[in-house]
């Protein structure tokens, strides 16, 4: 059930990511969250800006008001200050309409909201963008030796990356996540329905694409990739970590990066990393990337969930616990759990 509308009515076009839609209605259909677009206009009644924001209700984490759940990066789309004000005092009314803990506005470092202050701000994460604008060959010239090194190397050891065709793929796909998930990272994992609802409404359309690394006709890695206006965005990515010898998860990327490059997309997004992840931060600097930061702002001044540190004693224990879960109890579980965790 979504909440109702906000502003006038008008048309989204010339502001609208175009996933947003898809994405609030397939987070209400496999988690329950009531939805609302908050809009700004100006004396006409020209659409000027758009907020969406979903409604948690948790007897675990809370009430929260969130834009936008299971994302990185939920920009706010506004022409100019003043729509971006008029969105923000919206979200703000509306989190105290519904009484809820928090406000939690993920949309990276913008002054409309760093110069608040009912708003704390977090910076526990960044996120790497690769410019594809030059095409495929410049992509792959500003790759760091060692990571097109493994990438040749994992060809050699027959390491083949294919593109998703099929809903049968994803499942594939979900088994290694479940694994990955739980065994190396200690946390819940998404349901698979999640990523069924992934592949039904967005793959048609391109904006969900699966790849999968295979070896001697096994599944031993795997991505999917969300893109949605001039972005290409690695929203997640699982291996078996019997293969990892193989480096199928470089081919993987790469393949991911060329595709898009050939689909037009302008940039890749390698998704959230936390500052704390020494690893991965280097990792993701291989790739020819640009780090930006990724704020988080909140209102009031609280520590909201997705500003729990990966080096804090809570997140440590739940991790050491989760990992010893066998993976027929995680699944179900952790599918049951993260509707809670967005």
């Amino acid at each position: 059930m979504a909440l109702a509308q906000r502003g006038r009515a008008s048309t989204l076009a010339p502001i609208s990511l175009s996933q947003d839609d898809a994405w609030l209605g397939l987070i209400a259909r496999v988690y329950g969250y009531s939805s609302v677009v908050l809009t700004a206009h100006d004396a006409t009644g020209r659409l000027t800006g758009r907020l969406p924001l979903c409604l948690m209700r948790s007897p675990l984490t809370g009430r929260r008001l969130v834009s936008l759940p299971f994302t990185d990066h939920a920009p706010l789309q506004a022409e100019d200050a003043a729509s971006a004000a008029d969105l923000i005092e919206q979200a703000v009314r509306l989190a105290r309409d519904e009484r809820v803990r928090y406000l939690e506005l993920r949309t990276g470092p913008i002054a409309a909201l760093a110069t608040r202050a009912d708003f704390a701000a977090s910076d526990l994460y960044v996120r790497w963008i690769a410019d594809l604008g030059a095409g495929a060959d410049a992509a792959w010239a500003r790759i760091k030796k060692p990571v097109q090194t493994q990438i040749k190397k994992a060809r050699k050891l027959g390491v083949q990356v294919r593109r998703a065709t099929e809903r049968a793929d994803m499942l594939a796909y979900y088994r290694l996540h479940l694994g990955t998930r739980t065994r190396k990272h200690g946390m819940p994992a998404q349901p698979a329905r999640y990523f069924l609802e992934l592949w039904d409404t967005l793959a048609a359309s391109g904006q969900a694409q699966v790849f999968l690394a295979e070896h001697e006709g096994q599944t031993i890695a795997g991505l999917v990739l969300l893109a949605s206006g001039r972005e290409a965005h690695y929203a997640y990515g699982a291996s078996d970590e019997r293969f990892l010898h193989l480096a199928p998860n470089n081919p993987l990327m790469w393949e991911a990066m060329a595709w898009a490059c050939g689909a037009g997309y302008a940039t890749f997004d390698f998704g959230r990393t936390a500052r704390d992840n020494a690893g991965l931060m280097q990792f993701k600097r291989g790739w020819g990337t640009t780090m930006e930061p990724l704020t988080y702002y909140y209102s009031p001044r609280v520590a909201g969930l997705a500003a729990t540190s990966e080096e804090s004693r809570a997140y440590r224990l739940l991790t050491a616990g989760w990992r010893r879960l066998p993976l027929a109890v995680a699944g179900p579980l952790g599918g049951a759990l993260y509707r809670h965790l967005g």
